[in-house]
């Protein structure tokens, strides 16, 4: 692979990939919506707070993508409901990682809370990354990687969507913060940069495609954030670092990355390989019940869903 990539194009990536379909706030709501049990329109409206249009956009944007599956629930008038497919769910450990972090980290405190039991165990349980050979606790300061046999440069689709994090601040859910964070591809495109090393601005510019004022506003809100803080390396250099709570997001993109290979990888094979330093195996990502450390699918899971510190009870809510 070339270290120089044509002019805006970026280093392949499954996140990305992933990313392109369900990187976006509006999204996230309805596939949290449809994670809590709705299925029919009028209710992923009550539930997201989003504009019809927007909404039904979205819908059909899952729909292409065999994400959600359309299928009639009424033929006087006709209407449809929306189920989540064998492909969808398995975005489930990407949900349940993001609820991790949101649970930890979040600074607002979200509508709804959520618990959850693990149906193949029968406790309460909360949602772990381990590795699946050796079973540790994952963590991304243990984890070394290397370009795999499908990496080299694509050029990004940066469609045109509007920044909607305020959306998920005001949509009567359990997820927050990490909706506006996961839902911002750019974001998320910063930290896969920052991860695997780069840190100087021009460094990420270079790896992300990113025109220079994008990347700015970017830095800022993750600084701003508490996702990452700005060092100064002398002689007039700075660069940016994770801090804790942006270390903790790395499940987040590992579990994106584990779909993205599923769905969307090259023929060559991925982009990414990763290994666990702590057993010295190849990583494969397991989602693990807190309980007893079984994996966690999402058939298997119970909810209990109840107003949060604010009080806001939703309607239709569980």
């Amino acid at each position: 692979m070339t270290n120089t990539p044509p002019a805006g194009w970026i280093r392949t990536c499954s996140i990305w990939r992933a990313l392109e379909i369900v990187g976006d706030t509006s999204v996230l709501l309805i596939m949290q919506a449809a994670w809590l049990g709705v299925r029919r329109f009028d209710e992923f409206q009550a539930r997201t707070g989003l504009l019809k249009t927007t909404l039904s956009d979205r819908l059909k944007r899952l729909v292409a993508a065999g994400v959600f599956d359309k299928a009639p629930y009424s033929t006087k008038p006709l209407r449809h409901e929306y189920r989540i497919t064998p492909k969808g769910l398995d975005m489930y450990w990407t949900a349940l990682m993001m609820l991790r972090w949101e649970r930890r980290w979040s600074r607002t405190p979200a509508p709804l809370q959520i618990g959850l039991r693990h149906a193949a165990c029968g406790h309460d349980f909360e949602a772990v990354p381990t590795c699946a050979s050796c079973g540790d606790e994952i963590s991304a300061r243990d984890i070394d990687w290397e370009q795999g046999p499908g990496v080299g440069w694509m050029p990004p689709d940066y469609s045109r969507r509007r920044q909607k994090r305020q959306a998920a601040a005001e949509a009567p859910g359990v997820l927050v913060e990490v909706a506006q964070l996961t839902g911002d591809r750019w974001a998320s495109l910063v930290l896969r940069s920052i991860f695997t090393g780069l840190r100087r601005f021009d460094e990420i510019a270079r790896d992300t495609g990113m025109a220079t004022n994008i990347l700015s506003e970017r830095l800022a809100w993750l600084t701003e954030t508490g996702v990452l803080r700005l060092r100064d390396i002398g002689g007039g250099r700075s660069e940016y670092r994770l801090t804790d709570k942006g270390v903790d997001y790395y499940p987040i993109l590992l579990a994106l990355l584990v779909w993205g290979d599923t769905y969307y990888v090259s023929s060559e094979g991925p982009p990414l390989l990763l290994r666990h330093r702590t057993c010295g195996q190849p990583l494969q990502l397991q989602v693990s019940c807190s309980s007893c450390a079984g994996p966690v699918y999402a058939r298997e899971v119970l909810y209990e869903v109840q107003p949060g510190p604010t009080g806001r009870t939703p309607p239709g809510s569980l």
